[in-house]
């Protein structure tokens, strides 16, 4: 295995004692002795807690940095070893068939425990490690058929954990902390390495276009993965997510059924389509083609009819360049806006509902916002509302645990934060909720 060059340089240079070993100490000296341990003070706790965590070494000493980078590359290339290849997995599943127990009417093929520990024996050792009495256990519960478990789903499970520990081996390659999570930076590069692989990608792919794609689809990560805002997301919530087999579903070619027409919504949130779409959308929204977009043009996103007090605090909250919004802001918006039934969705809009940064909605904060509706209400009829009475339906809707205050966790638990939220940014979803005994279909 080659080391990295840096690695390798760094030690060169590096600065060791000048004093004089004498003939004695070199007698003395054992090379399989283990190093000293660095002189710190440690806990009483240590007693009886293991230590489980270890402080990253200080960022001026980047020797250390890149030995613990080299160990971090070296134990994952050791783990990407042990896992069953494609050959394995045939061998797999050809043991698995000579070890049926029996075969229903339906073709279903079963093993009862007897013949799964036979199985057990048989397979090597790699294979071993995934066939365990726990898993058998785990299948059997679910299993229909009273004491056996079909060699089809252990099969699927074998072939889902080995994926699932694959895809955290090649995300965790680029964890340059080596703490289990990735910065923004760090998915960027492994993106830019991953869409040579992505069949549905690399060969539509404009060169130009590729950086819009890459931050397009780090955005929807962080967006959905990062509620907290730190700037990172844990390569475990990634894999639980589903978002990343969703990705790498533009591996495979699509089949006949999947082809998405002018008149359908794209499937895959990941796809050309997709991310094409909403950047087609910022592009039509930028009228004077100077890749950023001001309030006004902002004013023109979907319906056409968000209030400008809303727009108001979207700017205030979010990172502009000279009061106007990049592609990565809009796309915080735009997600925000498309997804405001989910956590993440009500999260964003709540914040730029909560003016004065409390963590509450008060009813003068939502007048506040109403009074922006109303004002589109007058341009578009002569009806006038009664804030007071949206006022009351809002909190007969949410029912907060303080009747004078909706909390973001209020909004979540009610399951109607999505209407909540619109009736207060939004004209046209107004003028739905209001008609929606009418036009039931439109709420």
């Amino acid at each position: 295995m080659e080391l990295d060059p840096e690695f390798v340089e760094e030690f060169a240079n590096l600065k060791v004692s000048t004093r004089q070993i004498s003939p004695e100490e070199l007698a003395n000296f054992d090379e399989k002795r283990p190093l000293r341990e660095r002189s710190q003070p440690k806990h009483p706790s240590y007693g009886h807690i293991p230590q489980f965590f270890y402080v990253p070494p200080p960022p001026a000493d980047r020797l250390r940095h890149l030995l613990r980078k080299e160990a971090h590359s070296v134990f994952l290339q050791r783990q990407a070893e042990e896992q069953l290849d494609n050959e394995e997995l045939s061998h797999l599943w050809e043991m698995l068939k000579e070890h049926v127990t029996e075969t229903t009417a339906t073709k279903q093929q079963l093993i009862n425990y007897d013949d799964y520990c036979r199985l057990q024996s048989a397979v090597g050792e790699k294979c071993r490690r995934y066939l365990t009495a726990r898993l058998f256990a785990y299948l059997l519960c679910d299993s229909p058929y009273l004491g056996f478990v079909e060699i089809v789903s252990i099969y699927n499970y074998t072939i889902r954990k080995v994926w699932l520990t694959q895809c955290r081996i090649g995300l965790s390659f680029y964890d340059e902390v080596g703490q289990g999570y990735l910065r923004e930076f760090d998915l960027e590069n492994y993106l830019v390495d991953l869409i040579p692989t992505l069949i549905q990608i690399r060969d539509c792919m404009q060169p130009t276009f590729q950086k819009f794609y890459v931050c397009t689809v780090v955005k929807r990560f962080f967006f959905f993965l990062d509620r907290l805002r730190t700037g990172r997301i844990r390569i475990r919530e990634m894999l639980a997510s589903g978002m990343i087999n969703e990705l790498m579903e533009l591996r495979h070619a699509p089949k006949e059924t999947d082809t998405e027409t002018e008149d359908s919504s794209p499937t895959n949130w990941f796809s050309m389509a997709a991310v094409l779409g909403i950047y087609e959308s910022y592009l039509s929204l930028d009228e004077d083609h100077n890749g950023l977009l001001s309030k006004q043009e902002l004013a023109y996103y979907g319906s056409g009819t968000l209030s400008s007090v809303f727009l108001d605090r979207v700017f205030e909250e979010s990172h502009t360049y000279d009061g106007e919004m990049d592609y990565k802001s809009f796309l915080d918006f735009a997600l925000a806006l498309d997804n405001r039934q989910t956590p993440q969705g009500l999260n964003y809009l709540f914040r730029m509902l909560d003016v004065q940064h409390t963590g509450y909605l008060t009813e003068e904060t939502m007048h506040h916002f109403f009074k922006g509706i109303q004002k589109q209400m007058q341009a578009f009829t002569e009806e006038s509302v009664n804030y007071k009475d949206v006022s009351n339906e809002i909190f007969d809707m949410v029912k907060p645990k303080d009747p004078s205050k909706i909390t973001l966790q209020d909004l979540n638990n009610c399951g109607q934060g999505e209407t909540v939220v619109s009736i207060l940014i939004e004209f046209h979803k107004f003028w739905a909720y209001e008609n929606h005994n009418n036009n039931p279909q439109n709420v």
